[in-house]
C-alpha cells in the first residue's frame, strides 16, 4: 500500500512542480508550449501501449485481444461522454471580466478542465499498473505519467495568469488537477484489488482513455499554431525515452 500512496503523492505532486516552473517562466511562447506537451504525448503514447495495453493482452490469456479491444473502446467512448460537460465547467471559476476576456477566459479554463479531466484516468492507470504485481512496471507507468504532468502543469499556468485569473486561484486550479490524479490512482488500485479478474480489462480501459487524450486533446491542441514539425519530433522523442526506460528496467 505504502508504494501505491508515494505513487499517488508523485503523479500528482509532479504537476505542482510543473505549476512552480510555469509561474517562475511565465512568458512561454506557443512552440514551446506546443514542444513540451507533445513530448508529454508521446511519454503517455508510450505508457499507455507499453505499460497498460499490451499488459492487457497478455493476462487476458485466450480472450486477451477481444477484452483489450473492448477496454479500448469503451475506455474511449467514456471520456467522449465526460468531454460533453467540459463546456459547463468554466463557470465554476467565477472571474468577473469583459465580455472579450470571458471569452478568452473560457477557452483558456476549457484547455486546463480537459487536462482535469484526463488526469483522472492517468492516475487510474497509475493504480491499475500496480494490479500486474510487477511492481517495477508500475512505477515506469507511474514515472511515465508523472514526467508528462511536468509540462503539463507548466503549460497551464501563463494561459491563465493572461486571462485574468489571479496567481493564488492559478496555483489553487492547477493543484486540483493534481489531486484529481491522486483520487484516480486510489480508484485504479482498489479497483483490480478487489477482483483481479478485471484485470485484463481495466488495464486496457485506462490505456483506451489515454490514447483518446493524445489524439482528442493533445495533438490538437499542439498542432494548432503552426508548430506541427517540432510537435511530431518532441512526441517521437517522448515515446522513445519511454521505450528505453522500459528497455533498461525490463
Amino acid at each position: 500500500m505504502l508504494p501505491v500512496l508515494l505513487t499517488a503523492l508523485g503523479v500528482g505532486g509532479a504537476t505542482l512542480i510543473g505549476a512552480l516552473v510555469g509561474f517562475a517562466f511565465k512568458k512561454q511562447s506557443h512552440k514551446f508550449s506546443d514542444v513540451v506537451l507533445s513530448f508529454a504525448a508521446g511519454v503517455m503514447l508510450a505508457a499507455a501501449v507499453l505499460g497498460l495495453i499490451l499488459p492487457a493482452l497478455e493476462y487476458g490469456g485466450k480472450w486477451g485481444l477481444p477484452v483489450a479491444v473492448a477496454g479500448i473502446f469503451v475506455g474511449a467512448f467514456c471520456l467522449n461522454l465526460i468531454d460533453k460537460l467540459v463546456p459547463h465547467l468554466h463557470r465554476m471559476v467565477g472571474v468577473e471580466q469583459e465580455a472579450h476576456d470571458n471569452r478568452r477566459l473560457s477557452k483558456v479554463l476549457l484547455f486546463v478542465t480537459a487536462i482535469a479531466i484526463h488526469n483522472l484516468p492517468e492516475g487510474i492507470a497509475a493504480g491499475v499498473g500496480f494490479g500486474t504485481g510487477d511492481l517495477s512496471g508500475a512505477l515506469l507507468i507511474a514515472g511515465g505519467i508523472a514526467l508528462q504532468n511536468i509540462p503539463e502543469g507548466m503549460v497551464i499556468i501563463a494561459p491563465m495568469l493572461a486571462a485574468g485569473v489571479s496567481p493564488k486561484k492559478t496555483f489553487l486550479i492547477a493543484a486540483l488537477t493534481g489531486v484529481i490524479e491522486v483520487v484516480g490512482t486510489f480508484i485504479g488500485y482498489f479497483a483490480v484489488s478487489i477482483s483481479s479478474a478485471i484485470l485484463p480489462f481495466a488495464l486496457a480501459f485506462a490505456g483506451g482513455t489515454m490514447l483518446y487524450v493524445i489524439r482528442d486533446e493533445m495533438i490538437p491542441e499542439t498542432h494548432a499554431h503552426g508548430n506541427q514539425r517540432g510537435a511530431t519530433y518532441a512526441l517521437l522523442a517522448g515515446f522513445c525515452l519511454m521505450l528505453i526506460s522500459d528497455v533498461l528496467l525490463g
